[in-house]
């Protein structure tokens, strides 16, 4: 396999590293100025805006390469605060399977960051197996709406968004795949309760979301009645892939690295002792492998094949390396991690615990690891479920 970027690929690379560091946020700018402002010219650099979006619909129509280099510079840079629910996971979901009618009305204000979208799939009793979800959406006698009656939980950012993608199970006659229907709908309506879940790491982001009697137009169904379990399959490949956050673990890896270097152990740092640097060795060792497995998928869509198991792949060690380094930044941070938060000791200690247990739920969104291995076994290694 060829990894070498070749000179157009270089190019873009040098191109990319200076919009960043010509539209970088300045001391004392306006924050919420400059972010609107940067996504303004991100979209005249060519769709920059929406890096994954094709073409058709106004993106940058890069090549898997490029798409590759962007995750990872952004890595390392500061981009303006964006969430993916619009951008990143519902838009290629209209472009996909939406009608025309629906992609003219969602798209624009998508890309101009106007809505804030939330993601309705978990629920109290389908999380990892989200095909067993129950939220039942009925049709109405003259088929113009659905009344929808349900419970999901883990709901991100739910508390500010605007609209809501939400599968449903429209028919529970046959087997559990089959009957789920992929609806949109405002969160801002009667008959909708959004309740706060604190995490461990004492942050409100997940919510639990009940809905009672809510209306939805049969215009918002995306797709046809009964396809919604494969609609969010494909959005779920590609959501794991970017879980995955190989890139973001090499910059967060070297980062530790410094981290570790600062805090002193005899004449020398945390880095010198030899049991912590075998720790940072294996982490190294299987990112590498991951990035190159990262790399093996990129080969893939170049040759046109669509994300396949290798991204349970990515998704299951990438998450897991997040996790670890985690825990080694708490480690470093030694006595000073366990006042979470209090600037107490080494500077990076502050947000060690916090982000050490933050990282405890890695494994378990997006589809938990036991999910990700029943993928492999079946798709990978050819693993039979026992018919007992």
């Amino acid at each position: 396999m060829d990894i070498e970027l070749g000179p157009e690929d270089l190019a873009f690379r040098e191109d990319v590293r200076s919009f960043f560091a010509e539209n970088a946020h300045k001391a004392g700018e306006d924050y919420n100025v400059w972010r609107l402002d940067w996504f303004k010219k991100a979209r005249d650099k060519g769709g920059w805006d929406v890096p994954k979006w094709s073409a058709e619909f106004g993106g940058p129509g890069w090549t898997p390469t490029q798409h590759y280099i962007w995750e990872q510079e952004t890595a390392q840079a500061t981009l303006p605060w964006d969430m993916p629910f619009g951008i990143g996971m519902i838009a290629p979901i209209i472009m996909a399977h939406g009608n025309e009618e629906q992609q003219e009305r969602f798209l624009p204000d998508i890309r101009g960051r106007k809505v804030n979208w939330c993601q309705g799939y978990s629920e109290p009793g389908a999380g990892s197996d989200l095909a067993a979800l129950k939220t039942k959406a009925v049709l109405s006698d003259d088929g113009t709406y659905y009344t929808v009656n349900g419970t999901k939980i883990w709901t991100t950012m739910a508390q500010i968004a605007d609209w809501i993608f939400c599968l449903t199970r429209t028919d529970d006659s046959g087997i559990k795949q089959e009957g789920i229907t992929f609806l949109l709908f405002p969160m801002k309506q009667e008959g909708i309760e959004v309740k706060p879940i604190i995490t461990l790491g004492g942050a409100h982001s997940v919510n639990m979301v009940h809905f009672t009697d809510v209306k939805v137009p049969v215009e918002n169904r995306i797709g046809a009645e009964g396809k919604g379990w494969t609609y969010a399959k494909g959005l779920l490949q590609h959501e794991r892939t970017g879980l995955a956050g190989i890139s973001r673990s090499i910059v967060a890896l070297e980062n530790l690295k410094k981290q570790a270097s600062t805090v002193k152990r005899g004449n020398g740092s945390l880095m010198d002792e030899p049991t912590f640097r075998a720790k940072v060795a294996e982490l190294e060792i299987d990112l590498m492998a991951s990035e190159f497995t990262e790399l093996r998928s990129l080969a893939s869509a170049s040759a046109g094949s669509a994300p396949g198991p290798e991204s349970s792949i990515l998704k299951l060690k990438g998450t897991e390396i997040q996790q670890r380094i985690a825990k080694l930044t708490v480690e470093a941070g030694g006595i000073y991690s366990a006042a979470w938060g209090k600037p107490v000791g080494h500077k990076f200690a502050k947000g060690g615990m916090g982000g050490y247990l933050a990282s405890r739920a890695f494994t378990i969104y997006g589809g938990a690891s036991e999910v990700q291995k029943d993928v492999i076994a079946k798709n990978v290694l050819g693993l039979k479920r026992s018919s007992k």
